[in-house]
């Protein structure tokens, strides 16, 4: 059961990661008010970096800044590693 709302709050988060990159594409697009890359980051490495590289791909949106394209690889990696670990440990193989 704890590993199961474990990654439905992985999901959570990478999904809300997701959508902010495609409202901040988006917004960008309308010249509107945008979110900050601080806060886009900070959802990358909050666990987020599936949902940013999924988002950078498909919205084609900050691929050309260095610290979003190191970012959101090395995000992904990480948050996949740290579920990995977590799922180890609650399955008691570790």
């Amino acid at each position: 059961m704890m590993l199961m709302v474990c990654w439905a709050a992985w999901a959570v988060i990478n999904l809300t990661v997701f959508a902010l990159y495609g409202v901040d594409k988006s917004r960008a697009k309308r010249g509107a008010w945008r979110i900050p890359e601080k806060t886009l980051l900070l959802g990358t490495w909050l666990l987020g970096g599936v949902g940013a590289w999924l988002a950078m791909r498909m919205f084609r949106h900050k691929t050309k800044h260095t610290a979003f394209t190191i970012s959101a690889p090395c995000g992904a990696v990480l948050s996949l590693i740290v579920m990995a670990l977590v799922t180890v440990k609650l399955l008691g193989l570790l």
